[in-house]
């Protein structure tokens, strides 16, 4: 007879997964939340949270935003619990993140990159890297954010607005509770740099405002609907 001496250890993803999963039960059992009723705010599958928590899936970008929103947290928040302890610093002083530095989360064909370390900060700045030519889920959140191409064609798609295709040096700023989602326009790898308000306490989802992009030209693609898993 056969014994599987898999241990609980050998199927963790690895150790920011694993550092990230427990973070997010430790917010769910403070919050007094179960694993089923996660389930049910988020439209995630009871048996993928608890790969999450144990660190044996990793949540992408989509499904960490969906979390966050579960449990009264940030994705940036969520992402950043994945990096390693680092010793007290003076807040007020200057923080600098080098290139192989920053808590990583994956998305469909790429990462993100959180370029500040864990703590509190008047924003979230992420660098966004990949080649995905689908659209996926839209991220939605309560506080305005900016992003700006550095390099490749990026389709830009703003819940209820015509898609937008920038190119490098084009930006766009949009409103708190503005669905928004992003691929590459024609399957080359872009690089932008996304900057994202640090939520307020109690501050009100954003409504109706209309975005302010500086695109160079917007396209008539329709929107994907295809879902990142």
């Amino acid at each position: 007879m056969s014994t599987d001496t898999t241990t609980e250890t050998d199927r963790v993803v690895d150790d920011q997964t694993q550092r990230i999963g427990e973070h997010i039960r430790a917010r769910r059992r403070a919050a007094r939340l179960t694993l089923v009723q996660v389930a049910e705010l988020t439209g995630l599958s009871h048996p993928f949270l608890s790969q999450v928590e144990r660190g044996h899936s990793r949540a992408s970008m989509v499904s960490l935003e969906k979390i966050a929103a579960a449990l009264g947290t940030t994705q940036v928040e969520l992402l950043a619990a994945g990096a390693p302890e680092r010793p007290d610093q003076d807040d007020r002083g200057p923080e600098v993140i080098r290139a192989g530095e920053g808590a990583r989360g994956p998305f469909s064909s790429g990462e993100a990159r959180l370029l500040v370390h864990a703590g509190p900060h008047a924003f979230e700045p992420l660098e966004w890297t990949g080649e995905n030519t689908d659209l996926g889920d839209y991220f939605e959140h309560r506080e305005d954010e900016f992003l700006t191409v550095l390099a490749g064609d990026v389709l830009l798609d703003l819940r209820g607005q015509e898609p937008l295709r920038l190119g490098p040096g084009d930006s766009a700023y949009y409103r708190g509770g503005t669905g928004h989602r992003w691929c590459s326009a024609d399957g080359s790898r872009f690089h932008m740099i996304v900057v994202k308000e640090t939520p307020r306490a109690g501050a009100a989802p954003s409504a109706g405002a209309a975005p302010s992009t500086g695109a160079a030209q917007s396209t008539g693609t329709a929107p994907s609907t295809g879902v990142v898993a």
